[in-house]
């Protein structure tokens, strides 16, 4: 049982993300005083990951939040024993859905049926999907008489272009900026007393794999420090890009003297 830990509305989006980011950040040794004069950014290869992870799962959250009242949403939810996690759920009058984020900045996406490419890349996100929303579908079957299927969604984030070739079978893909919009327009297949019951099931701990984790207020704050951290770096970084330009100005500038003085040497020699 479950009973001790907090209900699943009271996790925020990114809250497990953010828990193995500062993990992982607690393994990256302290920038030299050097390093931090130059700007170099205080998150570790690995952290890199998880940041950036945190940060499009945040933006998702922030516009999920603007929908109306009647919509419950819900973030970071366990829903396996391999530490596994929807990254969102929201209940409304279109129905109950699993929203997958994923981030690609700058980057094409095709989708083409069950097969989604990025730069190239095939990766497995219908799939996961489609896990999810029948994992909730179940959940909630076995607990009331739920009838629509729970509808997987891939909110992608920053992508340059989403190309559509074929739309998957079950699962809707789109650019995350269109998600609420999206949300809104759906036809209305619960009624009130199917809404409440079904975020009631979802709010539960009893319902998911669920376990103790870091006081919410605490991983807030912690991660608000390293994004004031990244963010100071990043602001480094730019003060010194003039001048890096300049060195390279003058460096090819000089090259021909270089070369000239290289050629005078070696013939001397």
């Amino acid at each position: 049982m479950a009973s001790n830990i907090p209900a699943m509305r009271e996790r925020f989006a990114a809250q497990s993300v953010i828990e193995v980011l500062l993990l992982e950040q607690s393994l990256v040794p302290p920038r030299s005083p050097l390093a931090r004069f130059f700007g170099r950014s205080p998150l570790g290869p690995e952290s890199m990951f998880w940041y950036r992870g945190a940060k499009a799962e945040m933006a998702v959250g922030m516009l999920l939040a603007e929908l109306p009242a009647e919509w419950t949403t819900f973030h970071a939810i366990p829903a396996g024993a391999e530490g596994t996690e929807i990254d969102h759920l929201v209940v409304g009058p279109g129905g109950v859905f699993t929203i997958q984020t994923k981030r690609h900045r700058g980057k094409r996406v095709r989708v083409a049926g069950r097969t989604v490419v990025v730069d190239g890349e095939r990766l497995p996100y219908i799939r996961k999907a489609e896990l999810d929303a029948a994992r909730v579908t179940t959940l909630l079957r076995e607990r009331m008489l739920l009838r629509p299927s729970v509808r997987p969604v891939v909110a992608i984030v920053g992508a340059k272009r989403i190309t559509m070739y074929q739309k998957p079978a079950q699962v809707k893909v789109l650019d995350a900026e269109d998600l609420r919009p999206w949300l809104l327009t759906r036809p209305p297949v619960l009624d009130p007393v199917d809404r409440i019951e079904a975020a009631n099931i979802i709010d539960s701990p009893d319902t998911w794999d669920a376990f103790p984790s870091l006081e919410p207020q605490q991983l807030i704050s912690e991660f608000a420090a390293l994004e004031k951290s990244v963010r100071a770096a990043r602001k480094q970084r730019i003060f010194w890009v003039p001048f890096g330009s300049a060195a390279l100005i003058v460096g090819a500038a000089g090259m021909p003297y270089l070369i000239t003085a290289l050629i005078g040497l070696s013939v001397a020699h």
